[in-house]
């Protein structure tokens, strides 16, 4: 989002700013933080584990994870968006801070004004699955199942807000059809609530889907990545199943403070793209079924405009709200 600044600001800022070659030569000069949006374990905390201590060799300072779970990752974002911007505090953030805006009444931080991109790190598709009871071997057929008996199908989530819900929220939409939507807190739950036939569907992560699926406790109809993904055993895209355009990933990435200087910024996007891109980072991060992605600032930040602007139209569609 482009902001209008008047002209005596900007000489003021200007004055107050080191050149761009101090600036660079001098970060970093102490400990780094990279606060991260959910509590230790899952995608986005490993991810941040892994990527931490290589940023930390190429930076040649410490980088300190700081987890900082609670509000759907809200009280991280805040944090992160009112931080000093200059490069030593940054956030892994989730699909949420996209995603809460819309869904919380008070909301202190914008999603666009108060962070500067940093680079997409992951995307994590997520697998729709049912239970083996289900009549419904296909996407088709289970929309056709669900046309006829509206109201009656019951769709797990991790939660409301997630992108299970969400996934969901988008298919019913696009399908038109009416299902039921059972929230439990998290995908744990969610899903053995699926394999134990309590509930006949999930939008669920693919790392916990293939294990089930592999074991014959659910089946899997489809992936809701844009595109086929090797992590989620060469099921076909909701998408090409009748749906063009449908897409729904899990993602994390990185953002800085708005106003973090321009080649701070590219630095940490040089650094932390370098670390994605390590052998042993790409293996580790694809056997947890998560994408390496890893891209300009630029892109990441077109990506998370476009991603806030599909949540909020599919959010208020749906009315859905959260307190």
């Amino acid at each position: 989002m482009i902001r209008h600044v008047p002209l005596a600001a900007t000489v003021c800022f200007a004055l107050a700013t080191p050149l761009p070659g101090a600036a660079a030569e001098a970060y970093p000069s102490k400990p780094v933080r990279m606060i991260v949006a959910v509590p230790p374990g899952g995608p986005a905390d490993i991810l941040a584990r892994l990527v931490g201590p290589q940023l930390g060799v190429t930076l040649g300072q410490t980088v300190v994870i700081d987890n900082r779970p609670g509000a759907n990752g809200n009280i991280a974002y805040e944090m992160a968006a009112r931080a000093v911007p200059d490069g030593y505090t940054f956030v892994l953030a989730a699909a949420g801070v996209v995603i809460n805006p819309s869904l919380y009444r008070e909301i202190r931080y914008d999603p666009l004004r108060d962070f500067a991109a940093i680079t997409h790190g992951i995307s994590v598709p997520n697998i729709l699955i049912v239970h083996p009871s289900v009549a419904a071997n296909s996407v088709s057929e289970l929309v056709a199942l669900a046309k006829s008996r509206p109201g009656k199908l019951a769709f797990a989530s991790a939660g409301n807000g997630t992108t299970g819900h969400l996934a969901l929220e988008l298919f019913k939409q696009r399908a038109g059809i009416d299902v039921v939507h059972v929230p439990y807190k998290g995908g744990g739950p969610a899903l053995t609530e699926v394999v134990a036939g309590q509930v006949q569907a999930l939008f669920s992560l693919a790392l916990a889907a293939t294990q089930q699926v592999k074991a014959g406790k659910v089946r899997a109809l489809a992936i809701t990545s844009g595109k086929r993904s090797a992590v989620a055993l060469g099921l076909p895209t909701v998408a090409e199943l009748g749906f063009p355009g449908y897409e729904v990933v899990g993602w994390f990435g990185w953002l800085a403070p708005a106003k973090t200087p321009r080649e701070i910024v590219s630095r940490l996007n040089s650094e932390i793209v370098k670390a994605l891109n390590m052998p042993e980072v790409r293996e580790r991060l694809l056997s947890q079924s998560s994408e390496p992605v890893g891209n300009s600032p630029k892109e990441f930040g077109a990506f998370v405009k476009s991603e806030s602007e599909k949540w909020a139209a599919v959010i208020k569609r749906g009315n859905i709200r959260m307190e």
